[in-house]
């Protein structure tokens, strides 16, 4: 997909693509040795996500043009590509001409989100967000580790664990366990 991507981009007379990463570090190096006007950045890659890829680019590079491509639509991947400072988030299933809209429009300074994205962003900013102590239970619990183990995993009380769990249903606006984990890993909250 990457080469199709590039094909694409280099069929245009005002573009040119300087490198192309497999994972999150290799973008953090070819961003330094080339600083392109515009990057475009997967949220999932081995060894170094995305996000992390961005908030170190971003760190170093504080008017780095960076656009979130992928296949992740969850309102918390949305909110963590923009978060840690993307100009932009475009669907991988978007048309070429979108694309190549999106690359225009954060080149010339500006943010790109599509409506939906917007829509989903939107409602993220509007959900209760969950405490990093609770994402720490919500990601044991996916694991399918009863209260217990997971107090035993977090050094916790089990009643401690008890409290979390009830608040992760609460700002999920869910009913149990099951309902969180199909949730969570809508929104992109956790991944497995």
């Amino acid at each position: 997909m990457r080469e199709g991507l590039a094909a694409v981009i280099d069929y245009k007379a005002d573009m040119t693509v300087v490198g192309q990463a497999c994972n999150g570090h290799e973008a953090i190096d070819l961003f330094h040795q080339h600083q392109p006007d515009v990057t475009l950045m997967d949220l999932r890659m081995p060894e170094l996500s995305g996000v992390e890829a961005i908030a170190a680019i971003c760190a170093a590079f504080a008017n780095a043009r960076i656009i979130v491509l992928t296949t992740y639509d969850g309102d918390e991947d949305i909110y963590r590509g923009l978060r840690a400072g993307a100009k932009g988030y475009v669907l991988k299933d978007a048309e070429p001409d979108d694309l190549l809209s999106a690359i225009r429009t954060v080149h010339s300074g500006q943010q790109y989100i599509p409506p939906a994205v917007g829509a989903k962003l939107a409602e993220r900013m509007g959900s209760p967000e969950l405490s990093e102590r609770e994402l720490e239970v919500l990601r044991l619990m996916a694991t399918g580790k009863s209260n217990l183990e997971i107090s035993s995993a977090l050094s916790i009380a089990e009643g401690t664990v008890k409290f979390h769990a009830k608040n992760i249903l609460s700002k999920l606006a869910v009913s149990d366990r099951t309902q969180a984990m199909i949730v969570a890993l809508k929104r992109g909250i956790i991944t497995l």
